[in-house]
């Protein structure tokens, strides 16, 4: 059987047309997605927006300097408790799992939002670092995290770029 690729046709009052070979139920679903699009424009909302998003991705910084590699990581809304930092020779892995639940009741409503997310964000590290004296600090939701060099150890070769 050969499906049409072409989209439906939709008549001056916005109803669509039934394709040849469509499932009896795809007129209906369109038609309630148009009415739910239409509903959150009126209030300027974008719908079901945070039930599409796929996880939780802390924003990083990364810099180095003489004596140590910093890494700052911000965590709003987790605890100590959520968060897993591993260090291997070669890579540094912040893992997490954020969750959240809203509920406020009145007299004539009830709302309940439960989101969930997890994330892992791993950082590859150069040769020469001290592995034993690595610090990591949380505090208001940010993490903070100084590995140390190695004595001897340099960060790295500064080359000098020169124009033609």
């Amino acid at each position: 059987m050969i499906k049409n690729l072409l989209p439906a046709v939709r008549r001056k009052n916005d109803k669509a047309l039934r394709q040849a070979g469509e499932h009896p139920f795809l007129p209906i679903q369109r038609e309630m997605n148009r009415l739910f699009d239409d509903f959150f424009r009126d209030f300027n909302l974008k719908p079901l927006g945070k039930v599409w998003t796929s996880g939780f991705e802390p924003s990083m910084d990364v810099w180095e300097n003489d004596k140590k590699i910093h890494i700052k990581a911000e965590l709003p809304g987790l605890d100590e408790k959520d968060i897993d930092v591993t260090l291997t020779p070669d890579a540094l892995t912040i893992r997490g799992e954020k969750k959240e639940e809203k509920e406020d009741k009145g007299n004539d409503y009830w709302y309940k939002e439960t989101s969930y997310g997890s994330f892992q964000r791993s950082i590859a590290l150069p040769e020469g670092i001290h592995q034993e004296k690595v610090e990591a600090k949380f505090k208001n939701g940010v993490l903070h995290i100084e590995i140390p060099w190695l004595e001897g150890a340099r960060p790295g070769k500064k080359i000098t770029v020169k124009t033609s």
